[in-house]
């Protein structure tokens, strides 16, 4: 059943204040290999995050690194509605569209919004994965703009594991969770298939590395 209309805008209201109330149950742990927490912003970047860590992100954001305005890339599916709700509400801006079938409006788009000097976030086995395997937009994005690609993960001492494609992460109340921001990661231009796959696994091994739960 579809929930529209002022129903629906009660849902994704109580559904964001009850996240933040959550959240700010947890414990918190930031592993900044980047080296961005707390300095000037001297660049942009692509942030690649898997899909099934998806739930705490704007709120960390937020919280960690208030100067660093940007824009998410989510599913124009309806479910995805909901997610983009909650992320503007979070005063983040939205691009909609597939990580995996990245199409020409939403490539420019994110580009633009590079070119303006804010981040951008994909995840890039979204929406539909299957997990932890990378598609190819990221990759497309990250050519076109020069952009640097910063992996981040989110490990918790506890939580629960939804039945869904990618078994997504719900952090049980008063758990740890660390925050890794991975080195940022170069994409190399390319011009066969072969090396646009080699470029494609290397992301996905640089951040597969950083995750410890799958």
């Amino acid at each position: 059943m579809k929930i529209e209309g002022w129903r629906a805008r009660w849902l994704i209201a109580f559904g964001f204040y009850l996240l933040q109330v959550w959240a700010r149950t947890l414990r918190y742990e930031i592993e900044d290999r980047a080296n961005v927490l707390g300095k000037p912003v001297s660049g942009n970047y692509i942030a690649a995050l898997w899909h099934n860590r998806l739930l705490l992100i704007s709120f960390i954001l937020k919280k960690f690194f208030p100067d660093r305005p940007g824009a998410g890339l989510i599913s124009a599916s309806r479910d995805g509605d909901l997610i983009a709700d909650v992320t503007q509400r979070f005063g983040f801006d939205v691009v909609r569209g597939s990580s995996s079938r990245m199409g020409a409006a939403a490539l420019l788009e994110l580009s633009n919004v590079l070119n303006s000097g804010h981040d951008v976030l994909i995840t890039p086995d979204g929406p539909r994965g299957p997990a932890y395997e990378l598609g190819p937009g990221i990759i497309f994005l990250a050519q076109k703009t020069g952009a640097p690609i910063v992996p981040i993960t989110m490990e918790y001492s506890s939580c629960w594991r939804v039945k869904s494609w990618d078994r997504f992460i719900i952090p049980r109340p008063f758990a740890k969770v660390r925050v890794i921001i991975g080195q940022p990661h170069r994409v190399r231009s390319t011009s066969t298939p072969e090396e646009f796959e080699n470029e494609r696994l290397h992301l996905q091994n640089a951040m597969m590395s950083l995750v410890e739960r799958r």
